[in-house]
């Protein structure tokens, strides 16, 4: 049985750290045998062949999505503003015209030939000239 005097087992959540030694579950005496050298990184992730990036992928695409969601939210926002204010200058202009026809109507029915007209149609003549009583 060949024992390797370096080899520790991997954390599976950061796999390229290795696990405290105050974690790892206290080992059996060591056999007297020759330290066999490390193997790289790179090989035993070749050899290992399981995707090591697919947290970081999934991470990227909720990044993605949440930085859509909010572009999404701030479009929403600027469009709901600029039909607030198509609203309000549509509804300023419908002011604007309904104050110039009450003044226009103010100005027609104010004068005195407006005035006469309309107490003439309502029955009402003019005065007779003033009545002098002499002095006794």
């Amino acid at each position: 049985m060949a024992v390797y005097e370096g080899a520790r087992p991997r954390s599976t959540l950061f796999p390229r750290r290795r696990l405290e030694a105050s974690l790892l579950r206290p080992q059996a005496p060591a056999i007297q045998a020759p330290a066999l050298p490390r193997r790289r990184t790179r090989v035993a992730m070749r050899a290992n062949k399981r995707p090591r990036s697919v947290g970081m992928v999934i991470g990227a695409i909720v990044v993605a999505f949440l930085l859509s969601f909010f572009s999404l939210v701030q479009t929403v926002r600027v469009s709901t503003s600029g039909y607030d204010m198509s609203q309000l200058n549509d509804e300023y202009l419908q002011l604007q015209n309904q104050r110039q026809q009450i003044t226009s109507d103010i100005d027609r029915v104010g004068r005195q030939s407006a005035i006469r007209r309309q107490a003439i149609a309502d029955g009402l003549n003019q005065l007779p000239g003033p009545v002098v009583l002499p002095a006794r």
